[in-house]
């Protein structure tokens, strides 16, 4: 009997934790879009619309990439992948003080606030590339990948990448301002070389160098392989950036762990 109050003690430790990051996760749809209009849909909606503008333009423009992949499949399998991690850490970073009311709450912690928002923002770029995808598929403007496994594993070690370093940043934006300042144009230069707009195959030998020390590249180019296969010669190290995810993981949760003996609650 004695064994047993340790495993129910955890279960029900993770049933408090799960209902409170569930409640915080529609607080801040709700909060973030509203009742009115489409509502919570903008949740997806809105990296759907940033995709879609993105591959018009290309298309509109007949802008190159490098490759003679088809347009359509090339702007979804990169941009998304952009939005997945590009606006995480915007969501983390100064999302403590607007919450500190909720933490007068002994179960709201600091992690729970990262992770609701950290959901919203992983959801809605998830659902925006399966949704982006079987559209433009059935519409016949792109094809289906061709190894779906490798397209999820990509994009889980991506979110996994941009989770940690939303973390880290947002906790480390509560020890100084310069984090908000300095992300967004950071973000901006990422934009370019993440590789969601060339393939690492299509570069100079000596850029291919410099590139593939970015870890999103890596991940973006694991997407690509699971979506057009044999057509491209991907380069990637997964081992490489587990090894990176791991690191970030661990400065994020000593940092989160710094800043939540910090915080008093309104």
């Amino acid at each position: 009997m004695r064994e047993a109050r340790p495993q129910r003690s955890l279960a029900r430790a993770w049933e408090i934790q799960r209902r409170v990051i569930g409640a915080l996760f529609v607080r801040e749809i709700l909060t973030r879009f509203g009742r009115h209009n489409i509502g919570f849909l903008w949740l997806f909606v809105e990296p759907m619309l940033f995709t879609v503008g993105v591959t018009l333009l290309w298309t509109a423009f007949k802008s190159t990439h490098g490759s003679e992949l088809p347009i359509t499949a090339f702007a979804v399998s990169g941009y998304s992948s952009v939005l997945l991690w590009r606006n995480m850490p915007s969501r983390c970073i100064l999302a403590i003080q607007p919450n500190l009311s909720l933490m007068y709450h002994r179960q709201v912690k600091v992690i729970d606030i990262f992770a609701a928002r950290l959901l919203v923002e992983a959801g809605g770029a998830t659902l925006s590339f399966v949704i982006l995808t079987l559209f433009f598929s059935f519409m016949g403007w792109m094809s289906l990948p061709e190894d779906v496994l490798k397209v999820i594993w990509g994009w889980v070690m991506l979110a996994w990448f941009g989770c940690s370093l939303a973390i880290l940043l947002g906790a480390l934006a509560e020890e100084t301002e310069l984090v908000e300042k300095l992300w967004h144009p950071i973000s901006y230069f990422l934009l370019p070389v993440s590789g969601a707009a060339y393939i690492v195959d299509a570069l100079p030998l000596d850029f291919q160098e410099i590139v593939l020390l970015l870890p999103l590249v890596h991940g973006v180019e694991l997407v690509r392989e699971g979506f057009f296969g044999s057509k491209i010669v991907a380069h990637y190290d997964m081992a490489y950036l587990t090894a990176i995810n791991m690191a970030l993981s661990l400065l994020a949760l000593a940092m989160m762990k710094r800043i939540s003996r910090k915080v008093v609650p309104e």
